[in-house]
């Protein structure tokens, strides 16, 4: 029953706001570039040397609620080996206030996607959506929702070969 109620939430964020999924593929070396809520730059160009989970996002999706967390734990354990992490949430900017508010709870950057320019990824019609990108800047991988959230098993399997031996 939990699995049909997530596959149903995740198509609620997929089309309740766009309408459709994704079309536009992503470039094999995306760019990325966003002013963060902290009043940071986060750029991938600047991350080279990092495995970086760039995770697009919103306040109202509730499966995007549910990975946040997952997110956070796998950062913070994974930080240190090299992994960055940059939450970019769709919400209209007059929405801020509530971005701002759910990011509390979490220790990795954010930023909406109407300050993300160049932005290669687009606009994810999908949420929530992660991309994998490796330590020489390729996109190496791309989880989209589907009937169960994502775990820091799921993540763990993905990144742990893209970083260096310990």
């Amino acid at each position: 029953m939990r699995a049909r109620t997530l596959l149903a939430a995740s198509a609620l964020c997929a089309f309740a706001v766009f309408g459709a999924p994704a079309t536009a593929a992503v470039p094999q070396e995306p760019a990325l570039t966003a002013a963060t809520l902290d009043g940071k730059t986060f750029s991938l160009a600047g991350s080279r040397g990092h495995v970086v989970l760039v995770h697009f996002w919103a306040t109202w999706c509730a499966p995007c609620r549910e990975e946040m967390p997952v997110l956070d734990a796998f950062y913070k354990r994974y930080r240190e080996r090299g992994v960055d992490v940059i939450a970019v949430s769709v919400d209209r900017g007059r929405d801020i206030a509530q971005v701002r508010e759910a990011m509390r709870a979490f220790s990795f950057p954010a930023a909406l996607v109407r300050d993300a320019k160049p932005n290669d990824f687009g606009s994810q019609n999908e949420l929530p959506v992660t991309f994998v990108i490796d330590a020489g800047g390729r996109l190496r991988d791309e989880l989209r929702p589907d009937s169960t959230p994502l775990t820091e098993a799921d993540l763990a399997r993905i990144v742990e070969p893209l970083l260096p031996a310990r």
